[in-house]
């Protein structure tokens, strides 16, 4: 099942210590080489390694590269669907069958090889997920996969897995979360030992690009795999170049010292910079984040009993209402930005279709406040109730501009209908302290998904784990169990889920932002993939000549 996931998205906060020079033979070889690409990245991999990227160690930095040297069975089509078993396309799987509704069957491309030159073979598949279900190897990993019971060979090519119940997601399961490791290599070595291995140090995949060398805290270097069954990359030498603070980041793009990077970031007069430099361009694409307003619906002082002011739907849905979210999304992230229908990221297009968020209504918020006795009865501005003031605080973390900016914005609107909203901005291991113990009247919080809608099942069902407000509607439960069991038409039913929790009103969807990449002009058929951000690399074409400082442009 898909999860919230910890992956460290460019939206994150950042170190802000980090060295603009010029890595020594880095600049040259590009410049005489244009089939050269520079990515400068905030996250360094320290185990790029499938199975062993569990928990904590599934971030970007690690998922950057395991991609390039890692091929999974299938990869997300265009639709980014992740129900049924048509919208994915092959990958070390050259097609799947189904024999029945707890059976896939997996066919694995004959052509496809080990970057040792050794096949890949029904025995990886099954090792691979031997492995990853190991709850002692890989705790996080394992429970995704918990509804497999058994990945099996039939043959050297032949794989079938088989699983506990019929559900939409079952091809998912096997081709998104874990790519396959050589067996040929691995299976002597003790599952605890991997992580201290030389193949750790520099693993051998079956992806378009191979290991080279790592400079720690400097820079990743891979090469194209020539023996690549899918075709030889035109993009020959690939560096991650790491600079964790994202202004040196930028910097090292916009002068000609990195090729690319994933996130332009704030402030937005950013853009603009970028913009001015011929040399390279933005290309906007859908980002997993979702931002939102988060209602406590339990007392923070006694969670045993309702909140005294939350609690009450009318209340929650005037706060809504008096919000102009479609402004303050514009304000704040110009075009890269729209407001959500429900928690669906921009990524989740597949269930967001159609889905309209409510309009702004300010004369209704008053009348839904006015209905449930809140007045302003002694003129100081603020409503109040039996002598209580409709005062809340929203608690939010210092690291996020963008949050910060938005929660100024949220306060002065609501003040003009009469809430007092003060903001209360903790530093992240105390802001993540408060928010798990549920000491807050509203939260602003910020979640990045997998592609899965089934990930809902964490924040928004009455047991979900991370349901630190308490939201719980037996509906919303039932019809996210349905949709999970649905398989090429779950849309309608993810669709209905988004409207009854919009409904609920248990938070304020606020953004979702696109992310903005900048890639040197002289790459072309690019493709940034929202799941993986490189993943499309070995499909790039290169054109003209290199765009270091010495090109003379």
């Amino acid at each position: 099942m898909a999860r919230w996931t910890h992956r460290a998205w460019p939206v994150a906060a950042l170190a802000a210590a980090a060295t603009t020079a010029t890595t020594p033979g880095l600049s040259a070889q590009r410049t005489r080489d244009p089939a050269t690409a520079v990515i400068v990245t905030g996250g360094e991999p320290s185990l790029p390694v499938p199975t062993l990227m569990d928990g904590p160690l599934n971030n970007q930095g690690n998922t950057d590269i395991a991609d390039q040297l890692f091929l999974h069975l299938a990869e997300l089509g265009p639709t980014m669907m992740t129900a049924g078993d048509r919208a994915f396309v092959p990958a070390l799987a050259r097609s799947w069958t189904r024999r029945d509704s707890v059976t896939l069957v997996f066919e694995l491309d004959p052509r496809a090889t080990w970057h040792d030159g050794v096949p890949v073979t029904a025995r990886d598949v099954v090792f691979t997920f031997e492995r990853a279900r190991n709850p002692a190897i890989a705790p996080t990993l394992a429970g995704v996969l918990r509804h497999i019971t058994e990945v099996k060979a039939e043959g050297e090519r032949q794989v079938v897995f088989r699983y506990d119940r019929p559900y939409g997601e079952q091809l998912y399961d096997a081709v998104f979360h874990v790519a396959p490791i050589p067996a040929h290599l691995l299976a002597a070595l003790p599952p605890d030992s991997l992580a201290r291995s030389p193949f750790a140090r520099a693993p051998i995949g079956s992806g378009a690009y191979r290991w080279v060398r790592q400079v720690p805290g400097e820079f990743v270097e891979l090469a194209a795999n020539e023996r690549f069954f899918l075709g030889a990359p035109a993009v020959r030498r690939v560096i991650f170049r790491v600079a964790k603070d994202a202004d040196a980041r930028l910097n090292l793009v916009l002068s000609g010292e990195a090729d690319m990077m994933d996130n332009i970031p704030p402030p937005r007069d950013n853009v603009a910079r970028v913009s001015a430099q011929p040399r390279v361009r933005i290309i906007p694409f859908p980002s997993p984040t979702v931002g939102y307003l988060l209602f406590n619906q339990r007392d923070p002082r006694d969670t045993t009993r309702p909140h005294p002011i939350l609690s009450d739907l009318d209340v929650r849905r005037a706060i809504g209402l008096a919000l102009d979210r479609r402004q303050m999304v514009r304000a704040t992230f110009g075009t890269a930005g729209d407001v959500p229908f429900g928690p669906a990221s921009a990524v989740m297009l597949w269930i967001r279709h159609g889905a309209m968020p409510v309009r702004p209504d300010v004369p209704r918020a008053r009348k839904l406040l006015s209905g449930r006795g809140w007045s302003d009865h002694d003129g100081d501005g603020t409503l109040d109730r039996d002598g209580v003031p409709l005062a809340l605080t929203l608690l939010t973390t210092n690291t996020s501009a963008v949050r910060f900016q938005l929660a100024q914005q949220a306060q002065e609107q609501l003040r003009q209908i009469g809430i007092r909203l003060a903001i209360d901005r903790r530093d992240f291991p105390l802001y993540n302290q408060e928010r798990g113990a549920g000491r807050f009247d509203l939260d602003f919080a910020s979640a990045t998904l997998d592609p899965s809608p089934s990930g809902l099942t964490q924040s928004w069902t009455c047991e979900g784990p991370t349901n630190v407000a308490r939201f719980c509607d037996p509906a919303v439960d039932s019809l996210l169990d349905l949709a999970q069991r649905t398989g090429d038409r779950a849309a309608e039913t993810y669709q209905a889920v988004l409207r009854r929790i919009e409904s609920d009103a248990p938070a304020v969807f606020m953004y979702a932002p696109s992310y903005l990449a900048i890639v040197d002009r002289r790459f072309g058929n690019v493709r940034i993939r929202p799941e993986s951000l490189w993943l499309a690399l070995r499909e790039w074409t290169v054109t003209g000549k290199g765009s270091g400082r010495s090109s003379g442009r």
